[in-house]
C-alpha cells in the first residue's frame, strides 16, 4: 500500500506541475502589454505559437501518463504476486508454487516518444529495383546455354560508337586471400611479398601502367619489411595515380556471417593504417570474392565517405531511406567470376586467349583448348579486333559507353614474367586500337576510381552523384549460386565453433576498447598518465587486427583448410581480455594512489578460461575462506543499466554474497554438472549493474547464509527418477519452469522420451502459442555433386533426429532461474528461464551443445514449429545491423531458401512475433508457414569442388547460444506489414545486446599483502537514450603505432524500433530523446575538450562543435565523433 501511495503522490505531483505550467503560460499571454495594445486581439502567428505549445504540453502530459502507468504496472505486478515477502527480504514461493523475489525498491519506466517510432510506420525507400520483387519475377528456369554457361547472345550495330567512342579501362589487380589454402603467413612468404616487390619495380617502368590493391593486412606486413627506398617508391606511385588502394579494409570482409561491429572495426583499422603510413584516402570499394553481398556493406562504405563501389552499376539505397542519403554508386561484374576468362566479355573461350600468363609453356592453360598468342605485328590487327568485339558486347550490358575490364585473379603477378607478359601485350593492343580512329575506342590501363570518374564525367555529375536514368536498387544479394542449383548456403553454418568464438572475442574487443579509453582518460584526469600502463595499447592493436583478420571471407565463413582455421584461432585473439583486466584494476581502485601495476602479477583474473583456442571455456573456481572475503568485479559491456543473474563456481555451499554497501543478496545454489550425473557447487545471484560500469561484490564463506537457497533437482535416467536435494520428491513437470512473466509447458509423454519444447505463454497474455522444438538431420546427395564447406546440397527434406535410448533429463528449479537439460547422443539441450524482472526474464535462454564428430555427411538442425501464420514471409538480420524480409519460394530448391542469420530471425502474424536471437552466425530458413529452422553444425566428408580441396571433418564440440522471445503485437497497431522494411522492438534490441555482450565476471586474485579498498565504477553521468547503441569508444592512433593519441572515437548507432509490439517492464529506465544527445553530459568526472564529427573510419573531419553541443542522429544512422576526454 505504501508503494501505491507513493506512485499516486508522484503522479499527482507531475500532473499539478504540468497544469500549473499551462496556467503560467496562459497568464503570461493574457498580461502581455504588447497584446493589450492590440486590443486583446492575438496575431495569427502568436495564436499558432500558442497552439503549438499547448500541443507540446499535451504530449508531455501523455508521456508522463505513460511513465506513471509503467511505474504503477511494475508495482502492481509485484504486489499482485505477493512480492512483499512475508519473511522480509527472502525469496519465497507464492500460492501457485512459483518463486517470487523481494522487490528491490526501484520502480522503472519506459518513455518512448512517438516520434522515435516513425521510421517503422513512415514512408520508406522508393527504389526502382527491389530484390524481393526480382526473386518473385524471375523464373529461375536455368535453360541450357543460359547465364550459368555464360552463353549471352549479344549483338550490336557497328556504328553504335561512331558519335561517342567506347572508353575501356583495363584494371590490373591481384586478389590476395589472408588465409585459405595456406595460412596468412605462408601466403605472404610464398606469394604476396613477391607481388608487391614486383609492383614497385614494374609500375615504375612505364607511367601508363596501373594497379589496384585491397587487403591492408598483407600490405602492412610487407611495409614493415620494406626499406625506405621501397616505401618512398610506393608513395610516389600512389601520388602519381599508378597505384590505387581500393576499399582499404584490413581484409575483404565476408558479408554474410560478419557482424557490423567487426566490419566497421576492420575498415577503421585499415584506413587508420593508410592515414598514418601513406596519407591515402580510399575513394572506391572493391569486393570481388565474397559469396553474396549485403546492403550493410554499402551503407558502411557510404558513411566512410567512399563514393563508389564495385559489385553492380546502380545506386544502392538502404530500404529504410525515404530520400537518397544512403545512396552509393555501384558497379556489378556481370559474368561468372573475376578471373580473366570471365571479365573481358561474354565468351570465356575468347577472353582466356587474352590472359597472357597462360601462354604456352606456362604452368596454367585455357580449359577451352585455345591458348593465348603473344601479340606481334603479324597478328596485331586480328587480335585487337577480336578483343574489341568482346569489349563491345560487354558494354551493351551497361548504360554508358565507359567499360571496366578487370585483369587479374588470385595471387596474380607474383612473378616478374607475368608483369611483362600482361602489360607488354596489352599495351600493344591498346596502342593499335587508339591509333585507328575507325575502331572508335579509347583503351588504357586504369584504376578503379579512374573508371568511376569517367562514368561521372560522361554524365556531367559530381563524384558519387546519381547519373540520369540510372536505377535505384534496394535489397541484398543472398543467397548466391554460381551454377545450376549449387547454392552457397552451407558456409552460413560451416565451422560454427569459430563463428561462436568470433562473437566472443568481438565483445571482448569492444569492452577492452571502452574500458581502456575510460581508464586512460581517468588517469589523465587525476594526473597519473605515467602510472597507467598505456603499453596495453599494443595489445589492443593486436586484438583489433586479430578480429579484423578473421572477418576475411574464407575465415569466419569456415571455408579455409583445417590448419588455416587453427592458425586463425592461434592469432592472439584473447589479448583484449588482458586489456580489460588491467583497465578494470585501475578503475575500481577507490584510492588511485594505491594503484600498482605488475605485468607478471595481475590483480584480476577471468571467470572462464580456455585450455586451448579450440576448446570450450571452463569456469574458474573461486575458493572462499572463512578468514575473509573474496572480491568479485562484474563488468557490464552494455550501455544500459542491467538487471541480470550472474553465476560463479565456488568451493563451498556456505556462500554469502554482499554488495559494496553491505546488502546481502539472494543466492541460488545449484549443481555444476560436469556430466549427466556428476556435479559441483555453483552460486547464482541477481545484480543490478551500471551501464558500461564495473561493480564490486564480496563473497564470503559463511555458516550463517539465510539468503542462500538450494535448487530443487530432478534427474530422469532411462525411465527412473533420481531426486538430488529435492524439497518435494514428487516434483513433476506441471510446475516446471515458471517465472513471473512467462510460462513453458511440456508435453509429459514427450518430456520423458524426447525432450521437446511444446508451447509458450506469456503471463500477461491469455493466448498460448504453440512452439514445438524439433531436431532434424539433413544428408547429402548420392550424386557426384555433394555438400561441402561452401555448398548445401541436401538429399531431400530433413529427417527427424532419433536415437535408440531415451535421453537423460535433468530439471532444476530455484528462485532465480529454472532449467531443463536433455542429454542426447549428439547434443545437449538446455532451456533456462530467469525469474528476474526485466529483459532477462522476458525471453527463454537456449543452449545447444553439439558434438557430431562421429557422423558422416550429416547436418543437424533445430526446428521451431509454431501456429504463427506468417505465410511465406520471414525476416532475417543482415550483419546484426538491419532486418531483411525474406520469402520462401517453392520454385526454388530447398537450399536456395536458406539465408544468413548473424544475430536474429523472426516470424510474425497479426497477433504475435517470435524471434530467435543468436550469439553466433548460422544458416536459417522458414520452409513452412509457422516454422523457423536453424542449422547447428555440418560434418561433410568431401570437397564441393570450389577450390578448397577438403571436406568439413575438423568439427569441435560447440555451444550454440540463443534467446527465444515471444512478443504480442499491439491490437491498436493497424499498420500493415511492409514488404521491404521491418525493425525489432526495443525489448528485442536489448535482448540481443544482452545475449551478445555477457556480463564479465573478474575475480580479484587473493593477495598476500591484502586488497586495497575497491569501489564501483559507473562512468556515465546521464542515462543514454535506450535507442542509442554505443558501438565503440576507440582510442585513436598516434604516429607511434604502439601508443595512443589523447583522442578517442565515439561511434554511435541510433536503433530503429517497431513500437507496434506491447512494451513490458524492461526492469530499467528507458527513455528516448528524438535522437538528441549531449556528449558533454555523458561521462562522469571527465572534461570534454573536443567534440568533432568524423567520417565512420575517421579519415574525413568536419568543423569541431562547441563542447556543450547537442548532437543528433536519425534512426539507423551510425555516426563517429572524435573526442578528447580528460
Amino acid at each position: 500500500m505504501k508503494l501505491r501511495k507513493q506512485v499516486t503522490v508522484c503522479g499527482g505531483a507531475i500532473f499539478c506541475v504540468a497544469v500549473f505550467s499551462l496556467y503560467l503560460m496562459l497568464d503570461r499571454v493574457q498580461h502581455d502589454p504588447a497584446r493589450r495594445q492590440n486590443g486583446g486581439n492575438f496575431p495569427r502567428s502568436q495564436i499558432s505559437v500558442l497552439q503549438n505549445r499547448i500541443e507540446q504540453l499535451e504530449q508531455l502530459l501523455e508521456e508522463n501518463h505513460q511513465i506513471i502507468s509503467h511505474i504503477k504496472d511494475s508495482v502492481m505486478e509485484l504486489t499482485d504476486t505477493g512480492a512483499v515477502s512475508p519473511r522480509g527480504h527472502l525469496p519465497f514461493r507464492s500460492a501457485n508454487g512459483s518463486w517470487v523475489l523481494p522487490f528491490d525498491g526501484r520502480p522503472t519506466f519506459l518513455a518512448v516518444k512517438p516520434q522515435d517510432c516513425q521510421l517503422a510506420s513512415g514512408s520508406h525507400s522508393q527504389a526502382d529495383v527491389q530484390m524481393l520483387d526480382v526473386h518473385s519475377i524471375l523464373k529461375f528456369d536455368n535453360p541450357d546455354g543460359g547465364v550459368w554457361k555464360q552463353g549471352f547472345d549479344i549483338t550490336y550495330e557497328p556504328d553504335e560508337w561512331d558519335s561517342e567512342p567506347l572508353q575501356v579501362f583495363v584494371v590490373p589487380h591481384s586478389h590476395n586471400d589472408p588465409g585459405w589454402i595456406k595460412t596468412f603467413d605462408k601466403y605472404f612468404t610464398d606469394q604476396t611479398q613477391h607481388i608487391l616487390n614486383n609492383m614497385v619495380v614494374k609500375l615504375a617502368e612505364d607511367p601508363r601502367r596501373k594497379f589496384i590493391w585491397c587487403e591492408i593486412s598483407f600490405f602492412s606486413k610487407w611495409w614493415e619489411t620494406a626499406d625506405v627506398r621501397k616505401q618512398e617508391a610506393v608513395r610516389k606511385l600512389v601520388l602519381g595515380g599508378q597505384l590505387e588502394i581500393v576499399t582499404g579494409g584490413w581484409v575483404m570482409t565476408d558479408e554474410a556471417n560478419a557482424h557490423y561491429f567487426a566490419m566497421i572495426d576492420q575498415l577503421i583499422e585499415g584506413h587508420q593504417w593508410l592515414e598514418r603510413n601513406l596519407g591515402v584516402t580510399p575513394r572506391s570499394g572493391w569486393a570481388v570474392d565474397p559469396f553474396g553481398h549485403s546492403a550493410t556493406m554499402s551503407y558502411l562504405l557510404k558513411r566512410a565517405n567512399v563514393t563508389s563501389m564495385l559489385i553492380q552499376r546502380f545506386m544502392w539505397r538502404q530500404s529504410w531511406d525515404a530520400g537518397s542519403n544512403t545512396d552509393i554508386f555501384c558497379h556489378m561484374m556481370p559474368f561468372y567470376s573475376y578471373d580473366v576468362p570471365h571479365t573481358c566479355g561474354p565468351d570465356p573461350k575468347i577472353c582466356c586467349q587474352f590472359d597472357f600468363k597462360r601462354l604456352p609453356g606456362g604452368r596454367i592453360n585455357c580449359p577451352w583448348k585455345v591458348p593465348p598468342k603473344a601479340v606481334v605485328d603479324a597478328n596485331l590487327a586480328e587480335r585487337a579486333n577480336l578483343l574489341l568485339d568482346q569489349y563491345r558486347k560487354k558494354s551493351k550490358l551497361y548504360r554508358s559507353k565507359v567499360l571496366l575490364v578487370p585483369l587479374g585473379d588470385d595471387f596474380r603477378y607474383d612473378k616478374a614474367l607475368e608483369w611483362d607478359q600482361q602489360y607488354t601485350n596489352y599495351q600493344k593492343l591498346f596502342d593499335y586500337m587508339n591509333s585507328h580512329p575507325e575502331m572508335h575506342v579509347q583503351a588504357q590501363f586504369g584504376t578503379l576510381s579512374e573508371y568511376f570518374d569517367a562514368v561521372y564525367k560522361a554524365y556531367d555529375v559530381a563524384q558519387g552523384a546519381r547519373p540520369p536514368d540510372y536505377p535505384v536498387f534496394s535489397g541484398d544479394f543472398f543467397s548466391y549460386a554460381d551454377r545450376e542449383d549449387h547454392y552457397w548456403t552451407g558456409y552460413f553454418t560451416s565451422r560454427p565453433f569459430y563463428k561462436s568464438l568470433d562473437r566472443v572475442i568481438e565483445s571482448n574487443l569492444r569492452g577492452a576498447e571502452i574500458l581502456y579509453s575510460l581508464a586512460v582518460a581517468n588517469a589523465r584526469h587525476v594526473g597519473m598518465e605515467g602510472r597507467y600502463p598505456v603499453s596495453d595499447y599494443a595489445l589492443l592493436v593486436d586484438a583489433r587486427q586479430s578480429v579484423g583478420l578473421f572477418q576475411h571471407h574464407d575465415a569466419i565463413t569456415g571455408t579455409g583448410k583445417e590448419n588455416v582455421a587453427t592458425d586463425y584461432g592461434n592469432s592472439r585473439p584473447f589479448n583484449s581480455v588482458k586489456v580489460i583486466i588491467n583497465a578494470a584494476h585501475f578503475l575500481v581502485m577507490k584510492n588511485k594512489e594505491f594503484y600498482r601495476f605488475y605485468q607478471t602479477e595481475p590483480f584480476l583474473e577471468t571467470d572462464d578460461r580456455r585450455a586451448t583456442q579450440d576448446s570450450l571455456p571452463q569456469s574458474t573456481l573461486i575458493e572462499l575462506d572463512p578468514s575473509g572475503p573474496r572480491y568479485l568485479v562484474l563488468f557490464n559491456p552494455v550501455e544500459q543499466e542491467r538487471l541480470s543473474v550472474v553465476t560463479v563456481l565456488v568451493n563451498t555451499v556456505r556462500v554469502r554474497v554482499l554488495t559494496e554497501d553491505g546488502q546481502t543478496l539472494p543466492v541460488q545454489l545449484s549443481a555444476q554438472w560436469s556430466s549427466a550425473s556428476q556435479m559441483s557447487a555453483e552460486a547464482a545471484f541477481m545484480v543490478r549493474l551500471p551501464p558500461l560500469g564495473l561493480a564490486v561484490f564480496h563473497l564470503y564463506d559463511s555458516p550463517d547464509s539465510p539468503m542462500t537457497l538450494r535448487s530443487d533437482t530432478l534427474l530422469r535416467l532411462s525411465g527412473r527418477s533420481v531426486t538430488a536435494r529435492a524439497a518435494d520428491p514428487t516434483y513433476g513437470m506441471s510446475r516446471c519452469c515458471s517465472n513471473n512473466l512467462s510460462s513453458l509447458f511440456f508435453n509429459a509423454v514427450l518430456f520423458i522420451l524426447h525432450f521437446y519444447l511444446q508451447s509458450i505463454r506469456r503471463k500477461d497474455d491469455p493466448q498460448e502459442v504453440k512452439v514445438q522444438m524439433q531436431f532434424v538431420v539433413y544428408g547429402t546427395r548420392p550424386s557426384k555433386d555433394k555438400s561441402g564447406a561452401y555448398l548445401f546440397l541436401p538429399d531431400g527434406k530433413a529427417k527427424p533426429y532419433n536415437q535408440k535410448e531415451p535421453p537423460v533429463v535433468r530439471v532444476v528449479e530455484g528462485p532465480l532461474f529454472s532449467e531443463v537439460v536433455a542429454f542426447y547422443q549428439h547434443f545437449q539441450q538446455t532451456i533456462r528461464i530467469h525469474n528476474v524482472p526485466g529483459v532477462d526474464g522476458l525471453s527463454i535462454e537456449i543452449t545447444t551443445l553439439v558434438d557430431i564428430r562421429d557422423q558422416t555427411n550429416k547436418e543437424l538442425a533445430m526446428r521451431l514449429v509454431t501456429d504463427i501464420q506468417n505465410g511465406d514471409v520471414f525476416h532475417t538480420d543482415l550483419n546484426g545491423f538491419q532486418m531483411q524480409p525474406r520469402r520462401h519460394h517453392l520454385k526454388l530448391p530447398l537450399q536456395a531458401n536458406v539465408y544468413p542469420m548473424s544475430s536474429q530471425a523472426y516470424i510474425q502474424d497479426s497477433h504475435h512475433r517470435l524471434t530467435l536471437h543468436t550469439a553466433q552466425s548460422l544458416g536459417v530458413a522458414s520452409l513452412e508457414t509457422g516454422q523457423l529452422e536453424v542449422i547447428m553444425d555440418r560434418r561433410l566428408m568431401q570437397d564441393d569442388n570450389r577450390g578448397l580441396g577438403q571436406g568439413l571433418k575438423d568439427n569441435k564440440k560447440t555451444a550454440n547460444r540463443f534467446r527465444l522471445l515471444l512478443e504480442r503485437r499491439s491490437t491498436g497497431n493497424k499498420m500493415m506489414d511492409r514488404e521491404t522494411t521491418s525493425f525489432p522492438s526495443i525489448l528485442s534490441h536489448m535482448t540481443n545486446s544482452f545475449l551478445n555482450h555477457k556480463v564479465l565476471a573478474l575475480p580479484v586474485l587473493a593477495k598476500r599483502r591484502g586488497i586495497p579498498p575497491l569501489q564501483t565504477f559507473a562512468p556515465l553521468k546521464s542515462i543514454l537514450p535506450c535507442d542509442f547503441h554505443l558501438l565503440n569508444l576507440r582510442s585513436i592512433q598516434s604516429q607511434d603505432p604502439q601508443s595512443p593519441s589523447p583522442h578517442a572515437a565515439l561511434i554511435l548507432h541510433r536503433l530503429a524500433m517497431d513500437c507496434g509490439l506491447d512494451a513490458p517492464n524492461l526492469g530499467i529506465n528507458c527513455t528516448t530523446t528524438q535522437g538528441q544527445l549531449s556528449v558533454s553530459e555523458l561521462f562522469k568526472d571527465l572534461d570534454l575538450q573536443l567534440l568533432q564529427p568524423m567520417s565512420l573510419t575517421l579519415m574525413h573531419s568536419s568543423t569541431p562543435l562547441a563542447n556543450d553541443s547537442t548532437i543528433s542522429l536519425d534512426p539507423m544512422e551510425i555516426s563517429a565523433f572524435k573526442l578528447k576526454l580528460r
